[in-house]
């Protein structure tokens, strides 16, 4: 996810305005206009990863896939953005990893077939097994350093 660039003689204001919409499809209002003053002040670098295996990328498109052929009311916005992040293989940030990483807490219901519920789609919307334990040991690498 980049963060927009500061313009040559670009306002705070205009900058604001230009990032935040940009970084809340990623991160809640607040976190993103954090984000936003930060990189407005040139003190925000955020390392971000895409080297989640390719079982994430497949487990997330078969959801999407599956919810655009037979549509569905399941999950919120944020794990669908979170599916077609994975299902492209874009970049993704610690703070996201880690959401995937909290998402372990779901894993009772992996099984749950798409036609009988929301567990299963869900389940691999956020990369199933493989990228939510890739996320569980990405986050300790990365809080190591």
């Amino acid at each position: 996810m980049p963060i927009p660039k500061k313009r040559q003689g670009e306002k705070q204001k205009d900058y604001m305005m230009r990032c935040v919409p940009q970084l809340m499809k990623y991160h809640p209002e607040k976190q993103a206009v954090a984000i936003c003053y930060k990189s407005f002040k040139g003190s925000v670098e955020l390392e971000s990863y895409n080297d989640y295996p390719q079982g994430a990328r497949n487990n997330a498109k078969r959801a999407i896939a599956f919810k655009e052929k037979n549509g569905s009311s399941c999950g919120t916005q944020v794990g669908w953005t979170r599916a077609r992040q994975l299902a492209d293989g874009k970049n993704i940030t610690r703070d996201t990893i880690a959401r995937m990483a909290s998402f372990k807490r779901h894993q009772q219901h992996k099984d749950v077939p798409y036609t009988e519920g929301c567990g299963g789609l869900m389940w691999d919307a956020w990369g199933g097994s493989a990228g939510i334990n890739w996320a569980i040991s990405k986050l300790k690498q990365i809080d190591k350093k």
